[in-house]
């Protein structure tokens, strides 16, 4: 029998742990539960407005077009998963009740997608239905319906996915079979049990929708959440450091950074958080891991994060666990430059948010990119090529998947202090084409360390990369005829024979005015350039007569480009991938050329 003074105690108990949940968000108490004051709700609305010229809000007629295109998934899942279900001679009253449904993840789920953004999708089906059934009968089911085009399945993949664009939106659909008879309408993911006996391109594939529920489950407002996040995409991707590939930060480890500054400042308006979130991870204390809850281990045999009994998850360089079981790791491609660069535009961020919190500057400057080209003496420029537009799209997805790889490798280099690889990939000029060929090129700025009489030979490493890239696509049977993958050591100043003038003109003047409106925070940004004597040779070459008036300003614009040190430059004459540099008495700096070297450091 509970006697009245034990009720007493513990009603005070139950009192005293639903106030520590008020407080408690995540794997710690909040660091302040204050209220937003007038200000705060001020700078929110200005930070709304100023992400509207960005295209971050659909308008409704927009959001009701993806609803009705998901509406038509899903009405064909069903219709496929009943087909297929009675030529199993299934009773077709049984198979009309077997279900089936579509669920969905990522920014859509998370209610932060851009205009014109994709959808990550996920069919599940019951356990008569299996994947070769998804990557045939329904494959060719989407092929018949005429608002799908560029219709293509990766079935090998990681996680295996069918892409599509269903009446102008781009679709990445993954598959998942659970051991259950029936897949309900109310059907929840969550639920740890449903893993059981699956194998694991089932988990993974269900892993993205179980982890953007939990994010959603853990926030204190999910409003507030949401602004957040949009803002911080914005800016990461303007920042050029929202690359999951290419070893930066993927969508769902910027929502998780979000969420856990939501949790520490459960009351706080979303401007506050923008501010908030560039103070916490400018100081987080790397590798130290950001958890959302207490990790747990349903025991259903799959591997989960845990350094404690993992080895390899030991090295990790700035773990961000999800949330879900299994619970992994979401930034297993982080290298020590990413890492770098990530953390140096953190600390930008904070000394940015500190003046626009003053009200010294405006939330516009926060989305302003980066001088990546000014930043650097030195670029290595890969150049993916191949002879059709299709084959080029896959082309291009198995050379970025891999570049991460150069940059591990770059970093191993002993004179190499940051290898800074750029995502956003640029198009041949028209100028440097050549006929039915499609050219994608991607930029990564060399950092070096300061050393008299520098050489660096990078031959080795870069045919290491060409060589492994070739051979994976040799493997996957992707090689064609036509596909080429070449990388060139480019100086600053010969950037203008692989970049428009007006991109170039851009980012100089963006530099300009920062100066002189003395908002240049970012001061790395320029001093790194001249952190190092290292140089290379120009590779000469014969310009026509007849150059034309737009090949004359791209040499006028590098000049503006060129660096300010008597640097002599030197080299083998047998490859251009020897970047050396000594002090030159004549103090003559190398002419500029029309046209980019005739021989690359590797093809």
């Amino acid at each position: 029998m509970w006697t009245a003074q034990q009720t007493v105690v513990n009603n005070q108990k139950n009192e005293q742990q639903q106030q520590n949940n008020k407080t408690t968000l995540g794997m710690t108490s909040a660091i302040s539960m204050a209220l937003p004051k007038p200000s705060d709700l001020i700078k929110t609305t200005e930070l709304e407005e100023a992400l509207k010229p960005f295209d971050v809000f659909e308008s409704d007629e927009e959001l009701n077009h993806r609803m009705v295109i998901l509406g038509k998934l899903y009405s064909l899942v069903k219709k496929w998963i009943k087909d297929v279900s009675i030529a199993r001679n299934m009773p077709e009253s049984v198979a009309e009740n077997v279900g089936g449904k579509i669920y969905t993840f990522g920014s859509y789920r998370l209610g932060v997608h851009s205009k014109g953004a994709d959808i990550d999708a996920l069919c599940v089906a019951p356990r008569h239905i299996h994947r070769t059934d998804y990557f045939t009968s329904f494959f060719e089911l989407l092929r018949e319906q005429p608002e799908v085009t560029e219709l293509r399945a990766v079935e090998e993949a990681f996680v295996p996915v069918i892409k599509m664009n269903f009446d102008g939106i781009e679709i990445d659909m993954l598959f998942a079979r659970l051991l259950l008879k029936e897949i309900p309408d109310s059907m929840d993911l969550q639920e740890d049990h449903l893993l059981k006996n699956l194998d694991q391109k089932c988990v993974r594939s269900l892993n993205g929708c179980r982890v953007t529920d939990e994010i959603l489950r853990l926030v204190p407002n999910i409003a507030n959440f949401r602004l957040t996040l949009r803002a911080i995409k914005l800016w990461a991707k303007r920042h050029g450091i929202y690359s999951n590939a290419l070893g930066y930060l993927g969508g769902v480890s910027w929502a998780m950074l979000v969420a856990r500054t939501c949790q520490l400042y459960p009351n706080a308006a979303p401007a506050t958080l923008v501010h908030k979130f560039f103070l916490v991870f400018s100081q987080w204390k790397w590798p130290q891991p950001v958890l959302l809850k207490q990790p747990f281990n349903a025991n259903l045999g799959f591997p989960v994060w845990d350094p404690r009994i993992n080895v390899n998850d030991r090295f990790h360089l700035m773990p961000i666990i999800t949330p879900a079981y299994p619970q992994q790791n979401s930034t297993y491609n982080v290298s020590m430059s990413t890492r770098t660069v990530m953390m140096e535009e953190f600390k930008a961020g904070l000394t940015l948010t500190d003046e626009i919190m003053l009200g010294k500057q405006t939330w516009d400057k926060l989305f302003e990119p980066p001088q990546f080209f000014l930043k650097y003496k030195h670029f290595i420029v890969l150049l993916v090529c191949s002879g059709s537009t299709e084959d080029h799209l896959e082309w291009c997805g198995l050379v970025e998947s891999k570049v991460r790889l150069l940059i591990v490798t770059l970093e191993r280099n002993q004179h190499i202090s940051l290898a800074h690889i750029n995502p956003e990939s640029f198009v041949q000029l028209e100028s440097q084409k050549e006929p039915n060929v499609q050219c994608t090129m991607w930029f990564i700025g060399l950092e070096f360390i300061k050393t008299e009489n520098l050489n660096v030979d990078l031959t080795h490493d870069i045919q290491k990369f060409t060589e492994t890239v070739m051979n994976n696509a040799v493997n996957i049977n992707m090689l064609k005829e036509g596909m080429k993958l070449e990388a060139r050591h480019v100086r600053r100043k010969e950037l203008h024979q692989y970049l428009a003038p007006s991109y170039l003109r851009r980012e100089r003047k963006i530099s300009v005015n920062n100066v002189k409106n003395g908002t240049d925070i970012r001061k790395r940004s320029l001093e790194a350039a001249t952190t190092t004597n290292t140089s290379t040779t120009n590779t000469t070459t014969n310009c026509d007569s007849g150059t034309t008036a737009v090949n004359n300003k791209r040499t006028r614009l590098s000049e503006e480009f060129e660096d300010n040190s008597n640097a002599s430059l030197s080299c083998n004459d047998d490859s251009n991938s020897n970047i050396s540099g000594h002090e030159d008495s004549t103090n003559v700096p190398p002419q500029p050329t029309d046209n980019p070297p005739s021989h690359a450091l590797c093809t």
